[in-house]
C-alpha cells in the first residue's frame, strides 16, 4: 500500500503538546480558517476526535462567534466555549503578506485545511488550493460554502438559513397554518460541517492509497438536500409534494406529541400494529386495537386526528413520569421532550456522560455536550474549551521556528496578536 505523503517543512519539525494527545485522530494537524458555524463545527468534530486543530483568526476581534449567543456570563460567550473547544487560537492577519506567508508555512506542514469563506477569498490572499497543494501534495482542502465552489450561485453569500430553504427543509418545517418555520438551531451549517468532516476523513483514507490530497467541496444546500429522504422522487415520480404537517407525519399514526397532567409533553410512537396493540392495553382499552378504524396502518392513518384525540385524552390524565413508566412497562416507545434541566438530571444522560463538565479559566466548570460518537478503544474527548483570542499564537510561531525576537516583531507590526 502506498503510504501518504508526509511533507516536512518547519511545522512538522517540532511536535506540539496538542498533536500528541489521545483520540483516533491524534497526530493529525488541521488548520481551520473558517468563522461562525459551518467551517468551525467541522473543526470541532475533528478536534473532538483528537486532531490538533489550529484556528487562524483575525487579530482584532477574532471569530464573530466569540460575540454571539444570548448568555455571556462574566463577558464570556458560552457558544464559543463549545464551538471553539479543542482548538488552538492563532491570531493572524491574512490580509498582510507576512500573515499569508506564515499561513502557507503552517499549512505546508498540515494534513487538512478547513475554510468556509466566500469562494475566491483564499485565492485573493494568495492561498489558492492549487498553490497550497503544489507545496504540500498530500493536503486535504475542505471548502464549506452556501452553494459550493462551482455553478451560477457559487459566488453568492451563503448563509445556513438560505441553504435550508433551497435544500427543501424550510418548506416542510412548521405548522401548515403558518409560514415555513426554522429549526431552533443552525442545522444547515452543522449538516454542511458534518458532511465536510466525512469528506475530510474519506479523502484522508484515499490518501493512504494515492499519497495525494484533494479538495472536499461541501455546500450547505446540498447537505440539507442529502437528508431530505424521498422528497424529490416523491414529487418527480409520485406527484406528491411534502408539506408542513406540524408535529405529525401524515398518515403515520399514532406518532405525535401528547400533553400530560403536569403540563409537560411526551412523544408516543406506536404506529406499528403490534406496538399499537400494546398501547391500547396500556390505555386500558385493548378493544381499540380491534376497532376497524385503528386495526391496521392504513386505518390509523385515515383516522389520525381522531386517534390522536383519544390518546391525548388518556395522556392528560397522568403526570409525565407516571405515563412514561406505564408505557415502558408495556414496551411502547415513549419519551419526554427534554429541555436542558431534564438533560442535566436524567440518569441515562449521566450514565453515558452525554454531558460533561469542562474546566474554563473564567467560568469554572462549563457543562456541554460530550464528543460523539463513542469509540470503544480510542474515544475522543474535550481537552479544553474555546480559548482566548490568540492564546496559542506564541506557541505555534515557536513551532514554526520563530525565535522570541521574531515573534515580538510580528506583534509590533500587528501581523499577529
Amino acid at each position: 500500500m502506498t503510504q501518504p505523503i508526509q511533507p516536512t517543512p518547519p511545522a512538522q519539525a517540532l511536535t506540539s503538546t496538542a498533536s500528541t494527545g489521545s483520540g483516533p485522530l491524534a497526530g493529525l494537524r488541521v488548520v481551520e480558517m473558517g468563522q461562525l458555524i459551518a467551517g468551525p463545527f467541522c473543526g470541532q468534530l475533528l478536534g473532538d476526535m483528537g486532531a490538533d486543530v489550529i484556528k487562524i483568526e483575525e487579530p482584532t476581534t477574532g471569530d464573530p462567534l466569540r460575540q454571539w449567543g444570548r448568555a455571556h456570563p462574566r463577558g464570556e460567550s458560552l457558544w464559543w466555549a463549545v464551538l471553539g473547544r479543542n482548538k488552538r487560537s492563532l491570531a493572524l492577519d491574512l490580509r498582510r503578506q507576512e500573515g499569508q506567508r506564515i499561513a502557507r508555512e503552517l499549512i505546508g506542514g498540515s494534513d487538512v485545511l478547513v475554510e468556509n469563506f466566500r469562494p475566491g477569498s483564499l485565492e485573493r490572499w494568495g492561498l489558492s488550493p492549487a498553490e497550497l497543494m503544489r507545496e504540500n501534495p498530500g493536503l486535504i482542502v475542505v471548502r464549506v460554502s452556501g452553494f459550493g465552489q462551482t455553478g451560477p450561485y457559487s459566488s453568492r453569500p451563503g448563509y445556513g438559513s438560505i441553504g435550508e430553504a433551497m435544500g427543501g427543509l424550510r418548506h416542510v418545517v412548521g405548522d401548515p397554518s403558518t409560514p415555513p418555520s426554522r429549526v431552533g438551531i443552525s442545522i444547515g451549517d452543522t449538516l454542511a460541517a458534518t458532511f465536510a468532516a466525512l469528506g475530510a476523513l474519506s479523502a484522508l483514507h484515499e490518501r493512504h492509497r494515492s499519497g495525494r490530497g484533494q479538495i472536499v467541496d461541501s455546500s450547505i444546500y446540498e447537505s440539507v438536500l442529502a437528508v431530505m429522504e424521498s422528497l424529490v422522487p416523491d414529487w418527480a415520480l409520485g406527484g406528491v409534494q411534502r408539506e408542513r404537517s406540524g408535529s405529525i407525519l401524515p398518515k403515520i399514526a399514532p406518532s405525535n406529541v401528547y400533553p400530560t397532567r403536569d403540563g409537560l409533553w411526551v412523544i408516543i410512537a406506536a404506529n406499528q400494529d403490534t406496538v399499537f396493540r400494546r398501547l391500547a392495553r396500556a390505555m386500558g382499552d385493548p378493544a381499540l386495537a380491534d376497532d376497524a378504524r385503528f386495526a391496521d396502518h392504513h386505518g390509523r392513518g385515515e383516522h389520525q386526528e381522531e386517534l390522536d384525540q383519544l390518546i391525548a385524552e388518556f395522556s392528560s390524565t397522568l403526570d409525565s413520569a407516571a405515563l412514561e413508566s406505564l408505557l415502558e412497562e408495556h414496551e411502547v416507545p415513549v419519551g419526554r421532550i427534554f429541555r436542558p434541566q431534564e438533560m442535566l438530571t436524567d440518569p441515562h444522560y449521566a450514565a453515558r456522560e452525554s454531558i460533561t463538565a469542562v474546566p474554563h479559566p473564567v467560568l469554572g466548570e462549563v457543562p456541554m455536550q460530550n464528543t460523539f460518537p463513542r469509540l470503544s478503544r480510542t474515544d475522543g474527548g474535550i481537552r479544553w474549551p474555546g480559548p482566548a483570542l490568540g492564546a496559542h499564537t506564541d506557541e505555534i510561531l515557536a513551532e514554526l521556528g520563530r525565535d522570541a525576537s521574531s515573534r515580538q516583531g510580528l506583534r509590533d507590526q500587528g501581523v499577529v496578536r
